[in-house]
């Protein structure tokens, strides 16, 4: 069995078996994120395959091969990303509503939902609300990273979370899982 280490040294020497290995050691990891960022599996897979692409033609880079699970993984994101901007309008908001529920409560109340639920949950939301509430709530971004990456204001992105939250909280309430009454 050869560690991750090796396969990393293996992939920027141009080993197709240990590309097609490191390739498959990821995808059961990250489809389910890029899953997350598009409303299709066939979108999904089609990041996938690209961020992949891209890895493999930048991971001579690599230089700590330690480091190499964060660096797949933001790779993916930012190829998730990209794709978006190529792909789909994104819709404006600008105004900032405060939030009901604080940053730390989604992650408690999705935690009562399965994987497969919480992706039809995102998967409805309106494109640019998906893309910040992945961003903020899943992935750990700050509005100010969202707002470089996606290319609108930190208040943008705020409101897109807000609103996404909002919507989440609507779901939510037939489900039983959320009774929190907006005031």
């Amino acid at each position: 069995m050869i560690n991750e280490q090796e396969l990393v040294k293996a992939c920027q020497n141009n080993d197709r078996k240990a590309q097609t290995a490191f390739y498959n050691l990821y995808k059961g990891k990250l489809m389910g994120v890029c899953r997350r960022y598009t409303r299709t599996p066939d979108e999904a897979e089609d990041i996938y395959q690209e961020a992949f692409v891209k890895i493999f033609n930048n991971i001579h880079t690599l230089e700590k091969a330690g480091a190499v699970g964060a660096w797949v993984r933001q790779t993916v994101i930012r190829t998730a990303i990209n794709y978006y901007h190529a792909n789909l309008k994104f819709q404006q908001n600008t105004d900032y509503e405060s939030t009901l529920l604080s940053n730390d409560d989604y992650p408690n109340l999705l935690a009562n939902l399965s994987n497969e639920e919480l992706l039809t949950l995102i998967n409805q939301l309106p494109d640019g609300y998906r893309m910040v509430f992945n961003l903020y709530v899943i992935d750990g971004y700050s509005h100010a990273e969202i707002g470089q990456m996606l290319g609108v204001s930190e208040n943008t992105s705020k409101s897109q979370l807000s609103r996404a939250k909002e919507l989440l909280r609507k779901q939510l309430k037939p489900m039983g899982i959320i009774s929190y009454e907006r005031t």
